[in-house]
């Protein structure tokens, strides 16, 4: 039997199968001796035996984060308060850097756009490339402009405390998830600490319930691999006078010419050089 693992603590996994059950499962003891381990988001085939089961087998993973640990992500939507708490780019584009080295599409939600009407920190973003949407989440019609970019997909969402998220992933789902709370089908009372699970959407697909999701440590590429990852330079960087511009301290540079034309926003390219400065010193046996 085929089914995900929507949810893992003490050593159980909770399978949910092709015809709706939830099996709560232990994993064989070859995976450890393999030195693998099943991860949340893992398209898994088990057994059953009565009302429990066993992971027999990890099926083929499109990808896998170790913080937090899950497997299997199509979309990131990285959440950014236009006020309370103030803006913090540079945190928006470590995760989206992070996410697009995953293999994982990132998508943009200004939150609380009652709270402030700017939408140049939305034009930043639609600028450089990425789904970009301003929603308030007072407002369950503006909530709802999300779903059509994460239907039918396993979906996370990060950002700062105080953005917004929960209020968001509770209208989404429809639970109004609050700090610690189990499924519903799944009522283990031994098993409540707080957790990474994998919530239905009710427009179909899965979101990611994870605290801590809000930061990581870019890793596995080097400081002249950076702009791949930046669409608004990396459509320039043939236009620059030297073959492999850094576009950091050389002349005739045309990222910096299109930063001063606000085609690419000094945010994303002052982000760009945290990252370059970050990186350019890390040797290559340490990135790996």
């Amino acid at each position: 039997m085929i089914g995900k693992i929507i949810k893992g603590i003490g050593g159980f996994y909770y399978v949910k199968t092709s015809d709706g059950n939830i099996i709560e499962c232990r994993a064989r003891g070859v995976f450890r001796n393999q030195k693998e381990k099943p991860y949340i988001g893992d398209d898994v085939e088990i057994t059953v035996n009565g009302e429990s089961g066993s992971i027999e087998k990890i099926l083929k993973r499109r990808n896998l984060l170790i913080r937090p640990p899950v497997a299997n992500i199509d979309t990131v939507v990285i959440v950014i308060a236009a006020k309370d708490p103030e803006p913090n780019t540079l945190l928006a584009d470590k995760l989206i850097l992070t996410a697009e080295i995953a293999g994982i599409e990132p998508i943009i939600c200004i939150n609380k756009s009652d709270l402030k009407a700017d939408t140049k920190l939305l034009e930043t973003y639609q600028k450089a490339g990425y789904k970009s949407i301003s929603v308030s989440a007072k407002n369950a019609e503006d909530i709802e402009g999300i779903c059509p970019l994460i239907a039918n997909k396993t979906s996370a969402f990060a950002g700062l405390s105080g953005v917004g998220k929960s209020t968001i992933l509770g209208i989404l789902t429809g639970t109004n998830q609050k700090t610690g709370e189990i499924s519903q089908k799944i009522k283990r009372g031994r098993h409540t600490t707080r957790c990474v699970e994998l919530l239905e959407l009710p427009f179909g697909g899965y979101v990611l319930d994870t605290p801590g999701f809000s930061s990581f440590e870019i890793s596995g590429i080097k400081a002249d691999e950076i702009q791949n990852y930046f669409p608004e330079m990396q459509n320039l960087s043939g236009q620059c006078r030297f073959k492999g511009c850094s576009h950091t301290k050389e002349p005739d540079c045309a990222v910096k010419e299109a930063i001063k034309n606000g085609e690419i926003a000094k945010s994303r390219y002052e982000s760009y050089l945290d990252f370059y400065e970050t990186l350019k010193n890390v040797k290559d046996w340490e990135n790996k």
